[in-house]
């Protein structure tokens, strides 16, 4: 009985862990990219903030790293974010579709 009560409690451990992952990249989103990059990953044409949503860049990498040819903040990797949140916003991303 204990063990089976212990099996449950890491399922839904984990259950909960993918759970935080996805509504933590949601905010980090609107946090840290909507105000360019429009709520829905639609992009606002009127500052040249590109459309997220579809996207087949790797968002992770292009927050953490950037590339020079791209305008700030990602001229360079961003600022105060770590490589969990930057793949939690990705995944946020890939949900844009």
């Amino acid at each position: 009985m204990k063990l089976n009560l212990a099996i449950i409690f890491v399922l839904l451990s984990l259950a909960t862990a993918s759970a935080w992952g996805t509504e933590d990249g949601a905010a980090l989103y609107k946090k840290r990219c909507s105000g360019c990059h429009g709520a829905a990953g639609e992009g606002k044409p009127a500052t040249k903030a590109p459309a997220l949503k579809g996207t087949q860049k790797d968002v992770a990498e292009h927050l953490l790293k950037g590339e020079s040819t791209s305008k700030p903040p990602h001229n360079k990797g961003m600022s105060g974010i770590t490589e969990e949140q930057a793949k939690a916003i990705a995944d946020y991303v890939k949900t844009l579709n």
